[in-house]
């Protein structure tokens, strides 16, 4: 990884000036509400400057996926060395790859990478439509896995990449097992699609010695378009301003939490969360509704 610094023609005043630099690697949802849309808001809304590198286009709105078109490789890699070579980056995240050749060029540019990485293993939509090619899942194991630093996969993408089914908090342990086996340093069992707890939404975070059980209360605010996508982005937006993962991690369920209580409605279908809520600009359903979860 390499970036102009103070000392390529840049003042250390300049330089001390310039907002810590995430890169989002993940497919473009033309609702505005999860993807790279969702990834550059909430990276700006924490304080950090966004850059993208865009994986595939789809044709999405509040009532699901009417299209999907990935991107050549060619394209993919030629838009992360065009950010990394120049402007350099402090945190990586990665959302949907839609196919095998995708996932595992971006694992390679990855693997040269000093900075973090949080792999959201993007499966399926919020409203089920498929994102990523079957044929792509062991590339996500033993490609991708391997280079994150966090992994941050729900439910539903635990079953998919790992066969273990979570019905409830006992089982949340043997699936973090099960995901860190495929190497990556730190995951995030996501709890927000348990089944039969109104009342919470729990995550755990583990390395496979350290645990911390996040929890956040569960409303029925059914607009939550985008929170996978905005949890992976808020943790490489805090990890790039120098956290360590749990404190970055803490602080991202935190964000999410408040994103969701002010998710507002769009559309025929699911709304989006609200990223602007921690700027004070929140839909006002936050006030109305007080603290919510349940990122997927």
């Amino acid at each position: 990884m390499s970036g102009r610094d103070a000392g390529n023609g840049v003042t250390a005043r300049d330089a001390a000036a310039v907002p810590p630099r995430v890169l989002t690697v993940a497919g473009s949802d033309s609702g505005g509400g999860a993807g790279i849309q969702a990834d550059l808001k909430t990276m700006l809304a924490l304080g950090t400057h966004g850059m993208s590198v865009i994986t595939a286009v789809t044709a999405q709105n509040s009532l699901g996926v009417q299209g999907a078109w990935p991107l050549p490789v060619e394209a993919v890699r030629a838009q992360y060395r065009s950010v990394v070579d120049d402007i350099g980056v402090q945190a990586v995240k990665t959302g949907m790859l839609a196919s095998a050749e995708l996932v595992e060029a971006v694992a390679d540019l990855l693997a040269d990478s000093r900075a973090p990485v949080v792999v959201d293993p993007v499966g399926v939509s919020k409203h089920g439509d498929a994102l990523l090619a079957a044929s792509a899942l062991e590339s996500v194991r033993t490609k991708l896995l391997p280079v994150a630093t966090v992994a941050t996969p729900n439910l539903d993408e635990v079953t998919q990449l790992t066969g273990v089914r979570a019905r409830s908090e006992r089982d949340f342990r043997r699936a973090a097992e099960a995901v860190l086996a495929f190497g990556p340093r730190w995951v995030v069992i996501k709890g927000g699609h348990l089944a039969g707890d109104a009342g919470e939404a729990v995550d755990l975070l583990t390395d496979g010695s350290q645990e911390h059980w996040l929890r956040a209360p569960r409303y029925g605010n059914r607009h939550t378009h985008g929170t996978g996508c905005t949890l992976a982005s808020a943790i490489a937006a805090r990890l790039a301003k120098g956290d360590p993962v749990p404190r970055a991690v803490t602080a991202a369920k935190e964000y999410v939490t408040g994103a969701i209580a002010a998710g507002f409605s769009l559309g025929a279908g699911i709304g989006p969360v609200d990223h602007g809520w921690a700027l004070g600009r929140g839909s006002g359903a936050q006030a109305a509704t007080g603290p919510a979860s349940g990122e997927d």
